[in-house]
């Protein structure tokens, strides 16, 4: 149904992520956690780690096919609410959008704040960053989570409705927990991350391509083919490749997680410093971007007459 979808969507754009309310996401990494403290040892550890993601998955898409099918039973009002809720659950683009901003107010204010603020957003160590590297840490981000936190949730909900769009939220969670390619997690959320690369595949070369029309410079398709490969991630580089050249700007470099160094490659050649002129642009893309995915679920739906589960 499209109206719980936009709904949904219109209370992420208008509240972001409640603080104080219980968060499917949170139930996740609950679960995820005690299953790595549980099955992250001994032997067998790439295949109990790929049992547990594929069964995590299994569960929300199946639990949430089977909620929906008893709150069908009841009055429409139930099942319209319940996933209105879902979608405003799954999308993330409000609550980020804020923390980049806030990231670059603090770094203003001073450097330490600004590392203290990059860290609740980024995986790596921001002990030791530089001003340009907060701000460049927090656009990777930005871009990145516009594909993870928006598109992609949206993506899975053309293809299945909101039991898909859940069940994407699972894949990504493990791959932000265990998907790292450090010596506690690179077998045992090896095949976590395999799966959030497939299904990250087409949302997030649908999220670069949307940034670019959205940016209305379309020249920028041979740009983001170029770097966009480039990075560690088979699909991040794309909105990040799309956001860099839209800044004109350089992300990418080393970067450290859990005590270990990784040498990104770098996307984009212009080594400039980065300014709260270039956050503000950059989050008018992202809007953007996302309208113009609202658009085009609505669109299919009312105009082609493709229902949506």
């Amino acid at each position: 149904m499209i109206v719980p979808f936009f709904t949904g969507w219109l209370l992420d754009l208008a509240i972001g992520d409640p603080e104080r309310l219980p968060h499917p996401v949170v139930w996740f990494g609950k679960a995820i956690s005690f299953g790595e403290r549980w099955l992250n040892k001994g032997s067998y550890r790439r295949i109990k780690g790929g049992l547990l993601a594929i069964g995590l998955i299994l569960l929300v898409l199946g639990g949430i096919w089977g909620l929906r099918t008893l709150l069908a039973l009841l009055p429409s009002v139930f099942l319209w609410v319940f996933d209105a809720i879902a979608v405003f659950y799954c999308l993330a683009g409000t609550t980020l959008i804020r923390e980049v901003r806030e990231v670059f107010r603090a770094t203003d204010r001073s450097l330490e704040e600004g590392r203290r603020q990059v860290a609740r957003i980024v995986g790596r160590d921001t002990s030791e960053l530089s001003a340009q590297e907060v701000r460049t840490a927090a656009l990777e981000t930005l871009a990145e989570n516009l594909s993870d936190g928006v598109i992609a949730p949206i993506f899975w909900f053309a293809i299945g409705g909101v039991p898909a769009m859940m069940a994407y939220k699972m894949v990504n969670t493990l791959d932000s927990m265990i998907g790292y390619r450090t010596e506690r997690y690179k077998d045992f959320g090896c095949i976590a991350a395999r799966i959030d690369d497939m299904a990250n595949y087409i949302p997030a070369r649908l999220t670069a391509l949307l940034m670019i029309i959205a940016s209305r410079r379309l020249s920028l398709l041979r740009f983001v083919t170029k770097y966009g490969r480039r990075h560690a991630s088979p699909n991040s580089g794309y909105p990040e490749a799309a956001l860099a050249g839209i800044l004109d700007c350089r992300f990418g470099g080393p970067h450290s997680y859990f005590g270990e160094i990784f040498d990104k490659p770098y996307i984009g050649e212009n080594d400039r410093l980065l300014s709260t002129t270039d956050m503000q642009k950059a989050i008018r893309i992202n809007r953007t971007t996302e309208v113009l995915a609202v658009m085009i679920i609505i669109i299919i739906h009312s105009v082609a007459f493709i229902p949506l589960p």
